[in-house]
């Protein structure tokens, strides 16, 4: 999906259809949510299987469907690939799951990932981001947005206690979930690539989990303190863990890997903006906001209209599902001044909602925040300039705004 859009153009919106492909991979859908925002906020869709959704693109529209689960239920699915079928892990997977019991698993979970937790990992992520980054300062073309699928699992491996050698087999299937038509990672139809990447992964906390119980092991990995969450007093299933371990695993690997590629492009194709946040570092916490907004990988999540709703000027009809289009709130002229601009300087960059809004707000925020400021930060420090060496590829997907090659060459800085 191209993240600056192209020129105006006039858009049928009965004609419009968000589910398809290659309005991601090749298209550009700015456009559209532009339109949707000043002539539809609520729009209707119904797909060629009689599937329907609705669809909300204003920043405040969207925060209302993402902050109040009693208008708007989790539990019956949050990813439109799901579309047309229930959750079947509904009331237990934590990101499918209302309060209170999506607080009670939350809470101790988070209670290890706030920003003061997190600060006691900085250096040892800093020590993967350098070793990340080396092989792209030999000079040769490297390709960031391919490399950076597995930076996650380098960065929070460690901390989920998954050791190195599943690093890579967990990060493609993650990517088989949340990309299941991209060709890179599909493995058969749709449907059958969801299936087996759900499988694996749920496979792979369980026998984590087994394995742990008969060794008697502990540690401070956050797999582990799953191991020890009681809500409501009593602790969870070895399926709840396997199922919120899975949760834990995706959302690790979605955010930080598509922000990145997406924020180095924005700073090639304006080497203005990468040449001021080089000569002010303070501008890097900034310089994350924007990113995030700017590339807004999350694109949507998906929420179902527990009774008749209004909004946007119109209804949702009870038990409809609604898609809140994350990467159009973030370009709503009612929040952000000329949004369709990249400023490393603007006022008001975290009021963006790529981590989503509400209870539901990514659990791992602090972390990818921290993960992506050192991210920039060594960047900076270590690269005169960047440049591409070849087309970037986008990911070929509704749900996640990203790239599966970005080919660059970066010149080294040189130390004073």
């Amino acid at each position: 999906m191209r993240l600056t859009p192209g020129a105006a153009r006039d858009i049928d919106l009965d004609r419009v259809d968000l589910f398809d492909l290659d309005l991601y991979t090749s298209g550009d859908p700015h456009p559209i949510w532009d339109v949707m925002r000043a002539k539809a906020p609520l729009h209707h869709q119904v797909l060629p299987d009689g599937r329907e959704f609705w669809s909300v693109t204003r920043y405040d529209d969207v925060c209302r469907v993402l902050g109040d689960h009693q208008e708007f239920t989790s539990e019956r699915g949050t990813v439109p690939t799901h579309l047309g079928t229930d959750d079947v892990a509904a009331g237990v997977l934590l990101t499918s799951t209302d309060p209170p019991r999506h607080t009670e698993v939350r809470r101790p979970i988070g209670a290890k990932l706030t920003a003061r937790a997190v600060k006691s990992w900085e250096d040892s992520i800093r020590r993967s981001i350098v070793r990340f980054l080396e092989p792209a300062l030999d000079g040769g073309t490297f390709d960031l947005a391919e490399k950076a699928l597995l930076l996650p699992a380098m960065v929070t491996g460690p901390l989920l206690g998954i050791p190195e050698k599943d690093w890579e087999e967990l990060v493609q299937l993650t990517a088989m979930v949340t990309a299941p038509s991209d060709p890179h990672f599909q493995q058969g139809s749709e449907a059958a690539t969801l299936a087996i990447a759900h499988h694996e992964l749920v496979t792979y906390v369980k026998e984590w989990v087994k394995t742990r119980r008969a060794a008697g092991d502990e540690d401070d990995s956050l797999l582990h303190h799953l191991m020890s969450v009681r809500p409501g007093g009593a602790p969870l299933t070895d399926e709840e863990i396997a199922l919120d371990g899975y949760s834990i695993l995706l959302g690790a690997n979605v955010t930080t890997p598509h922000t990145v590629s997406g924020t180095v492009l924005a700073l090639i194709e304006r080497p203005e903006q990468f040449a001021k946040a080089q000569a002010d570092p303070s501008l890097v916490p900034n310089l994350v906001e924007e990113g995030l907004r700017w590339s807004s990988p999350a694109c949507n999540f998906m929420r179902y209209a527990v009774g008749d709703t209004r909004i946007g000027g119109g209804t949702i009809p009870a038990r409809g599902a609604v898609v809140a289009w994350i990467g159009s709130a973030n370009r709503d002229e009612s929040q952000f001044t000329d949004p369709h601009e990249f400023d490393i300087t603007r006022s008001g960059a975290n009021r963006q909602v790529a981590f989503g809004f509400g209870p539901h707000y990514c659990i791992g925020a602090p972390l990818a925040r921290m993960t992506l400021r050192i991210f920039f930060e060594e960047l900076l420090q270590r690269f005169a300039s960047i440049d591409l060496d070849g087309e970037p590829q986008h990911l070929r997907s509704y749900f996640i705004a990203g790239m599966t090659h970005l080919p660059i060459v970066a010149q080294k800085r040189k130390t004073p």
